[in-house]
C-alpha cells in the first residue's frame, strides 16, 4: 500500500520514574496515543543512558536503577501526529520529543 501522506515517527525519551497524573509517563503517553487513533506505539526500556543532567542510568548485576531510560515510538501521518505535540509536551515535562520522516513499507488497516 502506498501512502498519500507523509509518515513520521514520533520518539519520546523519558525516565522510568517520570509520572503524569499518578501513572508512569510512558504509560500515560501510550494510552493517550491510542485514544487519538494513532496506528501504534511501542515502549522500549533502555539498559544504559543519560539525559539532560548527564547522570548515567544503567542496569547492573549489583543494582537495578530506578530510573532507566524509556523510549516511546509511534508512527502515523504527519497530519495526525504534529497536532499532538503540545499535549505530549505537557505529559513529558523534561523529556525529549522528536519527529522524523519515515518510509512506511507495509501498513495493514
Amino acid at each position: 500500500m502506498e501512502l498519500e501522506e507523509k509518515a513520521v515517527r514520533l520518539k519520546i525519551y523519558v525516565g522510568e520514574s517520570d509520572h503524569y497524573q499518578g501513572q508512569p509517563a510512558y504509560k500515560a503517553v501510550v494510552i493517550f496515543l491510542r485514544a487519538q487513533g494513532i496506528w501504534g506505539a511501542t515502549v522500549h526500556r533502555g539498559i544504559l543512558g543519560f539525559g539532560k543532567r548527564s547522570v548515567v542510568h544503567s542496569t547492573s548485576a549489583l543494582r537495578l536503577s530506578g530510573d532507566l531510560p524509556m523510549i516511546i515510538e509511534a508512527v502515523d501521518t504527519e497530519r495526525k501526529l504534529v497536532p499532538l505535540v503540545p499535549r505530549l509536551s505537557e505529559m513529558v515535562k523534561g523529556g525529549l520529543i522528536t519527529l522524523d520522516e519515515v518510509r512506511v513499507l507495509r501498513h495493514l488497516d
